[in-house]
């Protein structure tokens, strides 16, 4: 794999645009249906894009998790698959790529990151180690820690939390919090472990330097902390890392990850982000981890050797995480994700910056602003999305919260709409698409209104919750959209 020094293309017009990395050799028909049918797609599904059917769907950005287009070569190992139980060969050529990518020896395999997650938490959350300390929380994790009885604590910085900065790792771990943090717990024999979440999600998929991970790492082994690296979003974080700390811009690809490994206990990773295969898995350095995690994974995954996944995903995932180490592969994201942010900011969109990993996330809180937190904003703004341009976006913000204990809402720190960009699977124009009809919701956004439940899960209520609106702001938007967009699409 190719492992150049990052060079950004230039075009002769000065048109600053992404450069497709791949040439299209296999498409999937896509359908844009009229906006008065999309409303009556939203109603029908309880205004929760998690709900849509994908055939209603023009572009799909709800997530990247296990819908990054793979290359030729998956599909190829695919064929080459060991469909065996036990002691399959399939495992052992996944297993000797983990090895020699992370530089660790101990690899489980798990179907996928929420289930290392359950793994995680099972082992180590206890009413003796009840708290887990994290740079920002991610929906999952956060759910098992809590289903245990334990609880999560974030230590990033207040201006991490911003949504417009310069900052270049708005996801790195404020070192004076943490440690106030940890005496907060009752000292680091209360801490069931420190995570380090690659691309924090949450707050828009910002990247966490290296000089934090060193920093945080030496913190934890000179207070005996065990550190768990949650690497799902590993390959936008080592583009940021390349391009945005100077040190790292001439060292190859695969030193870097193997130096970040050897600042963790443990590492996890969704297969459906890294290595754009579905599964996951849990590796590390350390014998008597890899022993207390291990029992579980017959009891909640399955054999050793496939642990729940498909050994056909298995060989696409050793593939894919090798291919981690091009330069031109991991560029993909970041570059699509800024060619979308500058559309929209050139539209007066307000967007997160600086631009991060995983997708473009705008602010719905900037965006309609009348909107409370209690109904939702970032919900209401994504179904919204979806009415004017078949969009499919994802809510990031208080619904993706849990409720407090008195019952009482969570007001999340950002209210967010993350359209996702899966890795060479959008072209430019589809972007611009989705970028124009955006631009002309934010003319009309006194027009959106709020969401209020009428269906709330318990556990995880983004996933299965349904909504209705306050009011009729969505018939009314949908009228002014067609009075000036007569063909409804």
């Amino acid at each position: 794999m190719s492992d150049c020094t990052y060079t950004r293309v230039t075009f002769f017009s000065g048109e600053n645009l992404p450069l497709e990395m791949h040439k299209a050799r296999m498409v999937q028909r896509v359908h844009l249906i009229p906006a008065k049918e999309r409303l009556g797609v939203l109603t029908r599904t309880g205004n929760n894009t998690f709900l849509l059917p994908n055939r209603d769907v023009f572009l799909d950005m709800l997530t990247d998790s296990g819908v990054n287009a793979m290359s030729e070569a998956q599909y190829a190992a695919m064929l080459m698959a060991d469909d065996s139980y036990a002691g399959s060969e399939t495992f052992y050529r996944l297993e000797k790529t983990i090895q020699e990518f992370f530089g660790v020896e101990y690899f489980l395999p798990a179907h996928q990151g929420r289930a290392c997650e359950n793994i995680i938490a099972s082992t180590y959350v206890s009413p003796e180690t009840p708290t887990v300390i994290t740079n920002y929380h991610f929906t999952t994790t956060k759910a098992h820690v809590l289903l245990r009885g334990g609880r999560v604590l974030e230590a990033i910085s207040d201006a991490g939390l911003k949504t417009v900065s310069d900052l270049p790792f708005k996801g790195d771990y404020d070192l004076a919090k943490f440690d106030a943090l940890v005496n907060e717990a009752g000292g680091p024999s209360k801490i069931a472990f420190a995570r380090i979440e690659a691309g924090t999600n949450l707050i828009g998929g910002q990247p966490v330097s290296l000089a934090n991970m060193r920093e945080v790492s030496a913190y934890c082994r000179k207070n005996g902390i065990r550190l768990i690296y949650d690497a799902s979003l590993l390959a936008d974080n080592l583009f940021f890392i390349k391009t945005r700390e100077k040190e790292c811009l001439n060292r190859p690809l695969g030193d870097l990850v193997k130096e970040i490994a050897s600042l963790m206990d443990i590492i996890y990773f969704s297969g459906r982000k890294l290595g754009c295969a579905r599964g996951g898995g849990i590796c590390t350095p350390k014998r008597d981890e890899y022993l207390r995690l291990r029992d579980l994974v017959p009891l909640y995954e399955g054999f050793l050797t496939y642990g729940g996944m498909s050994v056909r995903e298995m060989e696409a995932m050793a593939v894919g995480i090798r291919e981690t180490l091009d330069i031109h592969n991991i560029s993909q994201t970041p570059l699509f994700v800024e060619a979308l942010g500058q559309e929209l900011t050139a539209k007066d969109v307000p967007v997160v910056t600086p631009f991060g990993g995983l997708g473009c996330h705008v602010d719905a809180s900037r965006f309609i602003p009348q909107v409370p937190q209690d109904q939702y904003p970032a919900a209401a703004l994504a179904s919204a999305i979806y009415l004017v341009s078949g969009v499919r976006g994802m809510e990031r913000g208080t619904l993706s919260e849990s409720r407090n204990p008195d019952g009482s809402e969570h007001l999340s720190n950002m209210e967010l709409v993350r359209l996702a960009v899966p890795k060479r699977v959008f072209s430019h124009s589809q972007l611009k698409y989705a970028a124009d009809r955006i631009g002309w919701l934010y003319r009309h956004r006194d027009l959106v209104g709020g969401l209020v439940f009428e269906d709330e899960p318990k556990t995880l209520r983004f996933f299965l919750g349904r909504l209705k609106p306050v009011g009729d702001w969505q018939e009314r938007l949908v009228a002014k959209f067609l009075e000036e967009m007569p063909s409804g699409l």
